[in-house]
């Protein structure tokens, strides 16, 4: 675990990797560049899942489902 410190740091800090990811989000599956950044995080963490309402309820966006709580 993270203290929450680092936990700050990585969240507001996002590494060139992360960056990437999220162009790579965008691009590939025309997502919003905020919804890009979110899919980034779970991708680049190795999240299997992530709980919006503003993604396609049950997709696969890469290994990453997203499910969306009130559908």
């Amino acid at each position: 675990m993270l203290s929450e410190e680092d936990a700050r740091r990585e969240a507001e800090d996002p590494t060139e990797s992360l960056v990437r990811s999220a162009i790579r989000g965008w691009a590939t599956y025309r997502l919003p560049w905020f919804d890009a950044h979110i899919w980034a995080y779970a991708h680049e963490y190795g999240l299997s899942e992530i709980y919006s309402e503003d993604f396609q309820h049950d997709r696969h966006y890469g290994t990453v489902r997203v499910i969306d709580p009130f559908a």
